[in-house]
């Protein structure tokens, strides 16, 4: 889908490249990750590739057209592209920021307010709470998704994303990222994605093209990677505790099946069986569920002796977090530290209970992998 030959851009004033005789592919579908420290040429790479910026030396091979030869403006229209500062139009609602460039293009009415509703419902905006507001009035995570709709609403085969999730907090992040991984397994598109963050590049790619001072170092699998580092800095980049880190690779419902799941109790269950559940409990607590399953919140030893009650719903207390199954077992363990808890309640997208993983749960996983 993407192939770069030979590719280099020298500065104007400069005399040392940004990006020197780089060759790269990137596979139709693949999610291909950039990575390494400030100055080493993986936006400048980018930009190249949509043609923000021209190559000094090179070719750039989109479908196998050459984009050098392309018009540019219809070749970025053609390539959704997201930014860390997101760029909304501030002056603009949800909905004339999301149908850009399908009005650039001369799109039908109908068909760009069908395409916004549908492209704002999938990244987790409802469009008739949204479409009229202005950015200012969403959080970042919220106007990290607009930018996210925006660049696929015309359908396009490549998407740009540069540090797309770097500006929002550590939980938003990851669940911003496992939003975007769900996406991305319907709709397939091939992507470049320039990120500084080696656990981000773990995380979020197919391959990592690891970049220093303009010139690729290594293009990997995120586990060949992991396993075979090329050289002395791409160990580093990788750091130590690569078995933590393969934890990036791992689904929660791949080990889901295969670790102790706490039985959940209903809200209406009795303050006798609350008390049997709790003394065999591993995690000291047990979950409450409705009758549809639905995870309504948690009771710990202290809360039989600090509320008064009957049944599971008067001694219930709210759920700080939760992951979903097809999150990572990495980011099982960022909301455990985040919550100083040695446990994490798992739920579908519905809310729906599956199980819990405890650290233990994550700890067996790395010593199986030495």
């Amino acid at each position: 889908m993407i192939k770069l030959e030979g590719l280099s851009k020298i500065f104007p004033g400069h005399t040392i490249p940004a990006v020197k005789d780089l060759n790269l592919e990137v596979k139709e579908g693949d999610v291909c990750v950039l990575v390494g420290p400030s100055g080493c040429g993986k936006t400048t790479t980018m930009k190249m590739i949509n043609r923000l910026y021209e190559p000094t030396g090179g070719k750039i091979y989109i479908r196998g057209e050459e984009a050098l030869k392309m018009d540019p403006i219809k070749l970025r229209l053609d390539i959704g592209y997201v930014i860390q500062e997101i760029g909304l139009f501030p002056h603009m609602t949800i909905e004339e920021n999301v149908a850009t460039v399908p009005n650039e293009k001369h799109w039908p009415a109908d068909q760009v307010k069908q395409k916004v509703d549908e492209v704002m419902t999938l990244v987790g905006l409802d469009p008739n709470v949204f479409k009229s507001r202005y950015p200012s009035a969403l959080s970042g995570g919220q106007r990290q998704r607009v930018g996210v709709a925006r660049a696929m609403v015309s359908d396009p085969p490549i998407m740009l994303m540069d540090e797309p999730f770097g500006a929002v907090d550590p939980i938003t992040r990851a669940r911003l990222q496992n939003e975007f991984l769900r996406i991305q397994e319907r709709m397939g598109k091939t992507i470049v994605f320039v990120t500084h963050d080696i656990d981000e590049a773990i995380k979020m790619s197919d391959t990592i093209a690891v970049m220093r001072e303009g010139e690729l170092i290594q293009h990997a699998t995120p586990s060949d990677l992991l396993s075979a580092p090329a050289d002395e800095f791409v160990s580093n980049l990788v750091g130590r505790n690569r078995s933590i880190k393969r934890l990036h690779l791992i689904r929660i419902n791949e080990i889901l099946e295969d670790v102790n799941r706490a039985k959940p109790i209903s809200e209406d269950a009795q303050t006798e069986e609350i008390k049997k559940q709790l003394d065999q409990s591993d995690i000291r607590t047990v979950i409450v569920v409705d009758r549809n399953n639905k995870l309504k919140g948690i009771i710990g030893v202290n809360d039989l002796k600090r509320t008064t009650g009957e049944v599971a719903k008067d001694y219930c207390q709210d759920v700080s977090d939760t992951v979903t199954s097809d999150a990572t077992l990495n980011d099982a363990l960022s909301v455990m530290l985040e919550l100083g808890e040695g446990y994490v309640a798992v739920v579908n997208e519905d809310d729906q209970y599956e199980g819990t993983i405890t650290l233990g749960d994550l700890l067996n996983v790395v010593k199986e992998d030495n």
